[in-house]
C-alpha cells in the first residue's frame, strides 16, 4: 500500500486478502461445495461468477439447495422462460421469508440496538420470536390477511423488524417510511398502496432533541382512505395521548399488544413471487414509484449476498447506518437469515461527536460496519483515527453506500 502522503487514484490497490482469509471465506466454501456436489471444477471466483450469469437456472437452483430453503410446495422448474418482463421464477413453489429467519435460533443476540442517549439493548432470538407471534396474532385479530398492506412510520428500532416479521409471517405486505419524512412525502408513498394498518411512533429523537409526531400521524391517517387501524409505539413517552389522533377510536398501543397472551406462530406459505415489501424510488421525477419485491426473490438474493458477498456467518454482527425509509434497512434485516445479529442505531451519527458510531462499533463488537460516503469523508476531514481510539478487532469489513466515495475516502 502507498504511504499516507502519496496520491491515491482510481485503480490503486489498497488491500488484498491473504491466503487464510480466502480459504476460510464463505465464497470459497460455496465454490468447493458446488464442485463436490454439482460435478463442477471451478478454480476461482471468476469461473464461479461466469457460471452464475451464464447458467442462471442451475445457479439459482443451487443457491436454493445450498441454503436449504424450505419449500412448502415444490417448484416445477427454476425459470419457466427467459423473458423480461414476465420471467416466472420457481413456478409452483410456496415458502415464507419470515419462517426462514425465525428458524435461525442462535445463542448470540438477534438484535443489538442503540438510541442516542441510552445504553445498548439486546434482544434474543426467543424474545424476537415471542414478540413476533404476539403481533402476528394481533394482526389476525384485526382481520389483516394475506395480501393486505401494513404501512410503518417508524425509526430504525427493533419494533420495525418485529412489525415486518409479523406481517411477513401471515403473508401481509410491509412498507416503511422514516419519521423524519415530511407528511406529504409519506402520503405520496403510502396512499398508493392503500394500507389497512398503520404502525407508528409518537415521536423520535435526533441530535439530543425529541420530535413529537402525533400531529403528523393524525394528518397521515386522514389521507389514507383504506386505513382501518393504527398501532402506536410509545417512544417519547410511556403513555402517548392517542386521543389527539384523527381516528383515535381505532388505535391501540404497542405495549398493550405485548402484554397479551402468546399466540402460536404459524407461517403462511405464499407463492415464490408473492409481495414481501414495497420500497420506493426517490420521487425526483413525479410521485415516488412503489417497487415490489417478492418473498422468494428476496430470500434467495439476500442469502446469496449475506453469506457469499458480505461473508456473514452465525453470530456475526452486521451494522449499516440507515433509516427505515432507505433500502439499506431491508438489507440489514437480511443478516438475520444467516443467523447474524442485526445491529441498529437510531439517531444522529455525529452526535455528540463524529466518534459516536465508532464507539458503538466497539460496544456492539460489529463485524460489518456500513455507512455513507458523506460520513466517511467527514471523519477524514476531522482527522478521526477510530482504530487508535477504540477496539475494533472484531471488524471484518467496512462498507460505503449512497453517494460515490472518492479514492481518498476508500483509503
Amino acid at each position: 500500500m502507498s504511504d499516507s502522503n502519496s496520491k491515491i487514484s482510481e485503480g490503486t490497490l489498497l488491500w488484498k486478502p491473504g491466503s487464510e482469509a480466502l480459504s476460510s471465506s464463505n465464497m470459497t466454501k460455496f465454490r468447493l461445495w458446488v464442485n463436490a456436489n454439482k460435478n463442477k471444477d471451478f478454480k476461482d471466483y471468476q469461473e464461479l461468477w461466469q457460471w452464475s450469469v451464464t447458467d442462471i437456472e442451475d445457479f439459482w437452483g443451487t443457491i436454493a439447495e445450498y441454503f436449504n430453503v424450505k419449500f412448502h410446495q415444490p417448484y416445477s422448474c427454476v425459470l419457466e422462460s427467459r423473458k423480461m418482463p414476465g420471467a416466472d421464477w420457481f413456478p409452483g413453489a410456496t415458502l415464507n421469508f419470515a419462517e426462514y429467519i425465525l428458524s435461525q435460533k442462535q445463542q448470540s443476540p438477534a438484535i443489538i440496538f442503540k438510541r442516542e442517549y441510552e445504553k445498548n439493548q439486546k434482544m434474543s432470538w426467543a424474545e424476537l420470536e415471542t414478540k413476533t407471534a404476539k403481533l402476528a396474532g394481533f394482526y389476525k385479530k384485526l382481520g389483516i390477511q394475506k395480501g393486505d398492506r401494513i404501512a410503518a412510520y417508524i425509526p430504525n428500532i427493533p419494533e420495525a423488524i418485529i412489525g415486518f416479521l409479523a406481517a411477513s409471517s401471515i403473508g401481509a405486505i410491509w412498507s416503511s417510511c422514516s419519521p423524519d419524512f415530511g407528511v406529504d412525502s409519506v402520503i405520496d408513498r403510502f396512499s398508493q398502496i392503500q394500507p389497512k394498518l398503520l404502525l407508528t411512533i409518537d415521536g423520535y429523537s435526533y441530535g439530543g432533541k425529541d420530535y413529537n409526531r402525533l400531529d403528523r400521524v393524525s394528518k397521515i391517517q386522514s389521507e389514507l382512505k383504506d386505513l382501518e387501524h393504527t398501532l402506536v409505539i410509545p417512544y417519547l413517552s410511556e403513555k402517548p395521548d392517542v386521543n389527539t389522533l384523527h381516528d383515535s377510536k381505532n388505535c391501540s398501543l404497542w405495549t398493550d399488544i405485548l402484554d397479551s397472551e402468546v399466540h402460536e406462530l404459524n407461517f403462511e406459505p405464499v407463492p415464490f413471487k408473492h409481495p414481501l415489501w414495497v420500497l420506493y424510488s426517490s420521487g425526483t421525477t413525479g410521485l415516488p414509484k412503489p417497487i415490489t419485491h417478492g418473498h422468494g426473490g428476496m430470500l434467495l438474493e439476500k442469502l446469496k449476498y449475506m453469506d457469499l458477498h458480505a461473508d456473514v456467518s452465525p453470530g456475526d454482527r452486521f451494522f449499516w447506518f440507515t433509516t427505515t425509509g432507505w433500502m439499506m434497512w431491508n438489507v440489514v434485516v437480511g443478516a438475520l437469515l444467516r443467523g447474524g445479529t442485526a445491529v441498529l442505531y437510531d439517531g444522529n451519527p455525529a452526535w455528540p461527536d463524529m466518534y459516536a458510531l465508532w464507539k458503538f462499533a466497539e460496544e456492539a463488537k460489529m463485524t460489518t460496519f456500513g455507512t455513507s460516503a458523506t460520513y466517511l469523508m467527514n471523519c477524514k476531514k476531522q482527522g478521526l483515527q477510530p482504530a487508535e481510539k477504540f477496539n475494533l478487532k472484531s471488524l471484518k469489513s467496512v462498507g460505503s453506500t449512497g453517494s460515490p466515495l472518492p479514492p481518498e475516502g476508500f483509503k
